[in-house]
């Protein structure tokens, strides 16, 4: 991860981080076999970490809502090459070529943020703070807007500043939360 923030993806290679570690590059394929699997585990890495996070922001005191604004905040990366996000989008890219394994761990990192989602949504509802909805359909909906928006961050697309993105998400859910759709 120190790697992929100080210098890109691009100049991540099995061998510059060989030198950086103190092994060889045929060390590191030894343990991780493919430079996919090094993403992948250190996908996985990273995202343990901030499933921790995650999960101290949503067992918190405070309304569903504070803690949804929250989530969010953590969701949307912090701005363009943010490490964690450049990760991402490479392992998504990767996944064309993936084997059912990688699909699979893939799927439960996504599953993890989705599980959360879907039980802050519920909470919501269940007190009155949310307007009537599906919590599984909406935070399918809204996950796909926030990679939408998270896409654009961290690739520095103009116009699409952290904050901006942070307002557009924070509009929408005022008037979908309080309506139900």
């Amino acid at each position: 991860m120190e790697m992929i923030a100080e210098r890109g993806l691009e100049k991540l290679t099995m061998a510059a981080l060989g030198r950086e570690v103190g092994m060889s590059s045929g060390h590191l394929l030894y343990y991780f076999r493919t430079k996919d699997e090094l993403l992948l585990r250190t996908l996985e890495w990273s995202e343990s970490a901030l499933g921790a996070e995650r999960g101290r922001l949503l067992a918190r005191q405070g309304t569903a809502r504070e803690r949804l604004d929250a989530y969010v905040d953590l969701y949307v990366p912090d701005a363009p090459g943010d490490p964690h996000w450049t990760l991402w989008l490479e392992v998504w890219n990767r996944s064309l070529n993936a084997d059912d394994d990688e699909r699979d761990r893939q799927v439960a990192i996504e599953s993890a943020w989705h599980r959360d989602l879907v039980a802050l949504l519920a909470e919501g509802v269940s007190r009155g703070e949310f307007g009537a909805l599906d919590p599984d359909r909406f935070a399918a909906r809204l996950r796909a807007l926030l990679d939408g928006f998270s896409i654009h961050v961290a690739i520095g697309l103009r116009g699409t500043g952290r904050d901006q993105i942070l307002a557009h998400v924070r509009e929408f859910l005022d008037g979908a939360l309080a309506s139900g759709s």
